[in-house]
């Protein structure tokens, strides 16, 4: 079956599954982060199946891969705010590792999106 549209797409998936787990978990974050920590975090997440999406919709392989790339880049700052989320004690020690976990796992999965599409270049 041929891909029909972004939400086809595993890595979208799971970086949606990741969004909806950091919202979670930075509900309990304090009142006072709302406009700091609670609202960058959720951003960062947000952006991570949001470009994976746009990229896709672009119907260009060297745009989706540059996309695939912002998106990894998101990633990685949501990777810092969750870690900084547990060195302030907003989030325990089993909530951050398994964010992480999450984490790594879209990683993979864009990474190895980005590389199958300029395999086939």
């Amino acid at each position: 079956m041929a891909l029909q549209s972004y939400k086809d797409l595993i890595a979208w998936q799971k970086a949606m599954d990741l969004v909806i787990a950091i919202y979670k978990a930075s509900a309990g974050f304090p009142k006072e982060e709302i406009y700091g920590l609670t609202s960058q975090v959720r951003r960062a997440a947000v952006s991570i199946p949001s470009n994976v999406a746009e990229g896709q919709g672009r119907r260009n392989d060297k745009e989706f891969c540059r996309f695939l790339s912002i998106a990894h880049g998101s990633l990685r700052e949501s990777e810092t705010q969750i870690l900084i989320s547990r060195r302030l004690n907003y989030i325990d020690e089993f909530a951050a590792n398994q964010l992480l976990e999450m984490c790594s796992e879209v990683g993979r999965l864009i990474t190895g999106l980005s590389n199958s599409i300029s395999s086939q270049d």
